[in-house]
């Protein structure tokens, strides 16, 4: 007569453990958060000039982090600030994380292209990081931008000088490499905010 072989009494209670430990496993997985511009209809494609004369286009980011800023090189205060904030932001998210940190390009897009050139406004972003790229275009073209990232600016007061000022929103925006809208960076609360942020959604 033949014995039944019974597993021993530790592999029936191994075995318990792992089956019990899965549900308890998958459980413990944390949710990455959702990013508070997902399903925005926030940028796209566009065709605008760099520096050096030559066309730049959104889809060139491709596989790059993008932080989008819209300003003018002759605002008195606001846009050199957080264009000082962005980089700062930057090269201390750089300084803690080297490969992420050069996946991310900044770019400043003026939306006063009557004076920002293509030099003027190269050499206004080169300022505050060596990677920001400064980008302008014909007046309309720099308007169908403004609208296509949701960014309201208009001719505002003269000043005394004979010049004036641009009214316009303030956001520093954080796209993926998709093109996708992530997240609005506090470029208002200084580098060390920006830093932050950027730690929190670049993976």
């Amino acid at each position: 007569m033949k014995r039944r072989v019974m597993p021993s009494r530790p592999a029936h209670a191994l075995a318990l453990m792992l089956t019990l430990a899965l549900p308890l496993a998958a459980c413990s997985e944390t949710p990455r958060e959702e990013a508070p511009l997902a399903g925005a209809t926030i940028g796209g494609d566009f065709a605008l000039v760099g520096e050096d004369g030559r066309t730049v286009r959104w889809s060139d980011f491709d596989g790059q982090w993008r932080i989008v800023y819209f300003g003018y090189t002759f605002c008195p205060d606001v846009c050199p600030v957080d264009a000082q904030a962005i980089g700062q932001g930057l090269r201390q998210f750089e300084a803690q994380s080297p490969d992420l940190g050069r996946s991310i390009t900044p770019i400043f897009i003026t939306i006063d292209p009557d004076r920002d050139t293509p030099e003027v406004v190269g050499e206004f972003a080169g300022n505050f990081h060596p990677r920001m790229v400064g980008l302008t275009g014909g007046a309309d073209e720099i308007a169908a931008v403004a609208k296509l990232f949701a960014v309201y600016a208009n001719k505002g007061a003269e000043t005394s000088n004979g010049g004036y000022l641009m009214d316009h929103s303030r956001a520093a925006m954080l796209f993926d490499p998709e093109g996708r809208p992530v997240a609005l960076l506090p470029s208002e609360q200084g580098g060390t905010a920006v830093a932050q942020e950027l730690a929190r959604w670049v993976h």
